[in-house]
């Protein structure tokens, strides 16, 4: 299912095997391969410390849940006494092995998928699975050295930070971020929804992820691999 972030998934409950842990108040992104990572939860109201916790999609229940809540396969107590983040900073790969050690995921970042060994997000040991036709040595070679670069480097920002960049073409500036389309089957974020009215009639578009060449986290700007003309193309949001 398709879900928009802010209209969608915020405020959305999680709900822990032994009650309600709180409310979904923001995303954890990784723009390297445009994917939710962390949901941010406000636990404050549900006894759970009152502090905001991690959540990870590994920990999501595919055979529950409604319109309205998330079941998390955790207790209350797990997530009590979860690693804390510093929510003023971007998430850490120190944070992000103490998070994973706790709960007993594997590591996203150790393998060639989008969730490591796996397309999907999985809890406990994973098994390394080979896509159809199987993978040539030197391709997985290639494969296996990107994600070691990759576990090297933190692309992990707060979606309320990212929604309000500037976006900008390869010609000019193209609109700003408003809101985030992501795919709960595996959580790819796979729009960016944009708000074009500063220079175009067209109001509010969505952009494929494949469109964004780069996060510019020092000038707040998401760089497109794509003219003005192009973006004018996009489907309405």
């Amino acid at each position: 299912m398709l879900l928009r972030a802010k209209g969608e998934l915020f405020d959305r409950h999680l709900v822990a095997t032994d009650g309600r842990i709180g409310a979904v108040r923001d995303v954890y992104l990784d723009d390297a391969r445009w994917v939710v990572r962390y949901l941010e939860v406000e636990a404050g109201d549900e006894g759970i410390g009152g502090r905001k916790v991690l959540i990870s999609p590994s920990s999501i229940r595919r055979d529950a849940g409604s319109e309205r809540e998330i079941a998390v396969a955790l207790t209350r107590e797990q997530v009590r006494n979860s690693p804390g983040a510093d929510q003023d900073m971007p998430v850490s790969r120190q944070f992000e092995e103490a998070h994973a050690n706790y709960y007993g995921y594997p590591f996203y970042w150790d393998g060639p998928y989008l969730w490591g060994a796996s397309q999907h997000p999985i809890s406990g040991e994973p098994s390394v699975t080979t896509p159809p036709g199987g993978v040539a040595p030197g391709e997985r070679v290639r494969e296996l050295k990107e994600a070691e670069q990759r576990a090297r480097e933190s692309h992990l920002r707060s979606s309320e930070e990212v929604i309000g960049y500037r976006l900008v073409a390869t010609d000019g500036p193209a609109g700003h971020i408003e809101d985030f389309v992501i795919d709960d089957s595996d959580w790819r974020i796979t729009d960016i929804v944009i708000d074009t009215r500063t220079w175009l009639p067209s109001d509010h578009l969505r952009l494929p992820t494949s469109a964004v060449a780069k996060v510019d986290w020092a000038t707040r700007e998401v760089r497109l691999n794509i003219a003005r003309a192009e973006v004018e193309k996009a489907s309405k949001a």
